[in-house]
């Protein structure tokens, strides 16, 4: 299976910046991208917080592991947490 993966940058509720990548499908719309993100966001308790496409900016096509292939099987999507996510 190919993958998009979006960099993603946010500022969290306390000021300090996160860096995940969301992972979707090849052809999945970047607004699908955006809106895996704010939903993972709110999973964290980082709802509300600004994530548009200048915050979540496509960076390349992949081909996913069998561990990504399958999260996004059962939900659409995989969230890569990089940087300050916890």
């Amino acid at each position: 299976m190919e993958i998009a993966v979006y960099d993603t940058y946010v500022v969290k509720k306390n000021g300090e910046r996160m860096h995940f990548d969301v992972i979707v499908p090849k052809g999945a719309t970047h607004e699908k991208a955006i809106q895996h993100g704010r939903e993972y966001l709110k999973k964290i308790g980082q709802d509300g917080q600004t994530l548009t496409a200048r915050e979540c900016e496509f960076c390349h096509i992949e081909n996913a592991s069998p561990k990504i292939e399958k999260a996004i099987q059962e939900s659409g999507c995989f969230i890569c947490e990089m940087e300050g996510c916890r």
